[in-house]
C-alpha cells in the first residue's frame, strides 16, 4: 500500500542540529538515568530494568500509533530506549559476570543482522521514509541495538581498555567529527548517519561518566541527579520548541 494514501508522514525528525544535541544528551541521560534509579534512588538494576522495560512499552506503542512525527513521544521513546539499552549492558556485564568484549561484539553481530533484514525486506535504510508500521518496528529495534552496543562499547574503551572518561569522549566525540567531515565532503547520506547515530552513544556515555564520577575515579563529581536534571530540562526545552513548530506548521497547513 502507498503510505501516503495510508495517511502516514515520516515518524522519525529532520537531522538538524537540535536532534543531534537532544540525541547526545538523551544518550548520557540513559547512562546517569539509569545509574541514578538503580543506585541513588536504591531500585536496583533489576527492579529499574523492569519499571523502564515496561514504561518503554507504553511509549513505543504510543508511538507506533501515530501517524506522524509527534516531538514528545518520539523523543520521551529515545530516553526509555537509552535507559533500558543501558540497563541491558549493566545487567550483562555486572549481574550476569559477561566480559565486554563479548556483550559489544554479540551487540555488533546483532546490529548488522537487523540492518541485514531491514534492507533485504525494504530495500532502504533510510530514516527519511520511515512511512511504514514494519519499517518503523526496523528503526527502533536499530535504536534499542545501536543503544546496546554504544554502552557496551563505550564501556569497553574507558574500563577495560583504561581509556578513563575524558580520552573515551574525546576519541568518541573525534571520530563524530570526522563522520561529519566524510558527509561533507560527499559521503553516502545513510551510511554516515547511522555511523554519527552509534558512535553518540559511547560519546554520550563517557561524557555522563565524566561528568557524575567522582574525582577520585577521573570524573568531574556531578552527580547522577545534578546531571540527569539539567539534561533531561534541556532536552524538554528542545523538544517543547519542537512541538510548537510542529503545531504551528500544523495550523498553517490547515
Amino acid at each position: 500500500m502507498n503510505p501516503t494514501i495510508a495517511g502516514w508522514l515520516n515518524k522519525v525528525p529532520e537531522v538538524t542540529l537540535s536532534f543531534w544535541v537532544i540525541k547526545i544528551m538523551s544518550t548520557t541521560v540513559g547512562e546517569t538515568g539509569a545509574d541514578f534509579l538503580a543506585v541513588d534512588a536504591g531500585l536496583g538494576a533489576g527492579w529499574t530494568s523492569i519499571g523502564m522495560a515496561v514504561l518503554l512499552a507504553i511509549a513505543l506503542a504510543c508511538q507506533l500509533r501515530t501517524k506522524a512525527y509527534t516531538p514528545w513521544i518520539y523523543w520521551l521513546t529515545v530516553v526509555l530506549v537509552s535507559i533500558v539499552g543501558t540497563q541491558i549492558t549493566d545487567i550483562l556485564t555486572d549481574m550476569l559476570d559477561v566480559s565486554l568484549y563479548v556483550s559489544t561484539a554479540v551487540f555488533s553481530v546483532l546490529l548488522v543482522i537487523n540492518f541485514l533484514v531491514w534492507y533485504r525486506i525494504e530495500h532502504n535504510l533510510s530514516i527519511r521514509e520511515i512511512v511504514t508500521p514494519r519499517r518503523e518496528l526496523f528503526y527502533w529495534a536499530t535504536v534499542l541495538c545501536t543503544f546496546a552496543l554504544g554502552t557496551a562499547a563505550g564501556d569497553l574503551a574507558t574500563e577495560a581498555l583504561g581509556l578513563g572518561f575524558t580520552l573515551g569522549a574525546v576519541i568518541f566525540g573525534a571520530l563524530i567529527a570526522v563522520t561529519l567531515v566524510a558527509w561533507r565532503l560527499g559521503g553516502n547520506v545513510v551510511l554516515t548517519f547511522w555511523i554519527a547515530y552509534i558512535l553518540t552513544r559511547p560519546f554520550g556515555a563517557s561524557l555522563g561518566d565524566l561528568l557524575t564520577q567522582s574525582k577520585t575515579y577521573g570524573g568531574l563529581g556531578m552527580g547522577a541527579t545534578w546531571t540527569s536534571a539539567l539534561f533531561l530540562t534541556v532536552i524538554v526545552i528542545l523538544v517543547a520548541v519542537a512541538q510548537m513548530s510542529v503545531g504551528n506548521r500544523k495550523q498553517v497547513t490547515s
